[in-house]
Order: C-alpha cells, then sequence, then structure tokens
C-alpha cells in the first residue's frame, strides 16, 4: 500500500485500483487538529458512515467497496473505497440556523447568498433546508462560505444544480431518520466525486458527528446554544480556553475528552440501534 495523503484526521492510501479510507481517532476544530485523540472516534465514525451509506444507497450511491477487506491493523476504521474525482466543493445543507450560518446571519441576513426571514434567533429551524456550500482549503487553510452562484461559475449550472439536489435530498432523508429516533440534525456536510461514468457518488464520511450538527430533539428550544452530540463541545472548550484557533493546538483536558466521547457513543446508539462494544 501506499500512503497517499495524511490528513487533519484521515489517511488515504492506494491499495491497487482502490484506495483505503482510514479515519484515525485525530479531532479537528477550526480546521486544526488537535493533539490529544479522542478514543474508538475512529472506529465510531467509521461504524456509523457505514450505516447511513447504507440507508441511503437507495438515494445516491457511494464509494463503499467493503468494510472488512482491509489490513488487519486498520480493522474496524478504514473502508475499502472506489477510487472518484472529487468535487473541489464542500456541499452543506442547513436545516436550522446556527453556528458560522448564525453569524453570517446576524451580519448580512443571509446565508451563503441565500437570503432568510428576519427575525430568527439561533437554533431557528429554517423554513426549509437550504444548500450552503464552501471552498474545500488546502491543508492549514480555511474553507470559506460561497455562494450557489459561485458553484456554478466553477462547476456549471448543471453541476451544481445536481450538487444542490443531492446534498437536500441527503439532508431531508438523514434528518427524516434521525428525527424518528430523538435526533435533530441541524445541518451536515457531506462529500461528493465523480465516478469514471460520470455519475455523482457519495466520499468519505456520511452523516456523522464530525460532519454533522446533532441535537436532542426532547430539549430543542430556540433562542440558546443546544446539547450537542458532536465536536461543538470540544469547540466550546477552545473559545473559552483563550486558544486564538491557530497552530498548534493545545493539549484537550481529559475531563472533556471523555465528555466528547461519550456524546459520539450516545448518538451511534440512538441512530443505529446498536450497542456499541
Amino acid at each position: 500500500m501506499e500512503l497517499l495523503h495524511s490528513g487533519k484526521v484521515r489517511d488515504v492510501y492506494a491499495d491497487g485500483d482502490d484506495l483505503l479510507l482510514v479515519a484515525s481517532d485525530r479531532i479537528s476544530i477550526y480546521d486544526v487538529a488537535l493533539p490529544t485523540p479522542i478514543p474508538d472516534k475512529g472506529r465510531l465514525l467509521t461504524a456509523l458512515s457505514l450505516w447511513w451509506f447504507e440507508q441511503l444507497a437507495d438515494l445516491v450511491p457511494n464509494h463503499v467497496i467493503s468494510a472488512t477487506d482491509v489490513p488487519a491493523e486498520f480493522a474496524g476504521r478504514a473502508i475499502r473505497c472506489r477510487r472518484l474525482e472529487m468535487v473541489p466543493v464542500e456541499c452543506v445543507a442547513r436545516g436550522y440556523l446556527t453556528g458560522g450560518g448564525f453569524t453570517e446571519y446576524q451580519r448580512t441576513g443571509a446565508v451563503s447568498g441565500v437570503e432568510l426571514p428576519r427575525g430568527l434567533v439561533e437554533a431557528s429551524i429554517l423554513p426549509e433546508p437550504i444548500f450552503t456550500p464552501s471552498t474545500k482549503a488546502p491543508k492549514g487553510e480555511h474553507d470559506e462560505p460561497i455562494t450557489y452562484a459561485q458553484v456554478v461559475d466553477k462547476l456549471g449550472a448543471e453541476t451544481a444544480e445536481r450538487l444542490r439536489q443531492i446534498t437536500l435530498d441527503v439532508y431531508r432523508r438523514g434528518a427524516e431518520i434521525a428525527a424518528d429516533r430523538g435526533i435533530l440534525v441541524a445541518d451536515t456536510k457531506i462529500e461528493l466525486g465523480w465516478a469514471p461514468d460520470g455519475s455523482l457518488v457519495l466520499a468519505d464520511e456520511l452523516l456523522t458527528s464530525d460532519s454533522s450538527r446533532f441535537w436532542p430533539a426532547e430539549s430543542y428550544q430556540p433562542g440558546r446554544a443546544q446539547f450537542s452530540y458532536d465536536k461543538q463541545y470540544v469547540r466550546d472548550w477552545a473559545t473559552g480556553s483563550g486558544w486564538d484557533r491557530q497552530p498548534p493546538a493545545p493539549e484537550v483536558p481529559a475531563e472533556v475528552v471523555e465528555a466528547t466521547r461519550a456524546r459520539y457513543v450516545d448518538v451511534y446508539e440512538k441512530l443505529t440501534g446498536n450497542r456499541w462494544a
């Protein structure tokens, strides 16, 4: 095998005509990998992605070849995948107003060029889900929001519309499945790539605690920050630590690591119905 790329949280290997996507226990916030791992994170996110790929297989094809035909040292945290030409845009869908979207809305009344009603507050549910793409920045740089018109300029109208439709379809299906299990999907980011036949294929991870914001439906209340089953807990700790969001990042305290792992386990069990061993 040949190591092709070592990212903030994933490593990609070439194995013949296939790729091996290996999820580490590293955690990244504000596009910076933290020095402290979250135990079991790679296995949890791999298992959750595989579950979601299966749930959405009838909606859009995915890159999965096998989760078992992988080297023993990567068992449980690796997926054998098809090679794709990755789309150079981050595809994001939002059903609720929070995070960077809420900050932009407060400043402009819109998110990624999508005008929204006046008077929305933190965690407001949107009239309908919206497509809010961003750049796919090189390592060490930050993704930046872009408008749909910029995606059209970059990739053409037909591809832009297909990206938007797939992203919103994935969000709606995922949000519906999650809601049946007491989980709100505030937003999610997906990765898409072109197969040799020109079709768009889901890749990377899908509806995980790293790529989505998950909230418990039972405690949801607009106008305030929500309890999150994702890495928002680490973001909040980092914000309070005084870190300037530039590398090197500080070590994460043990109690924050433990609480974050518990959130990852909890949402995995709630969504899949499987107990995490």
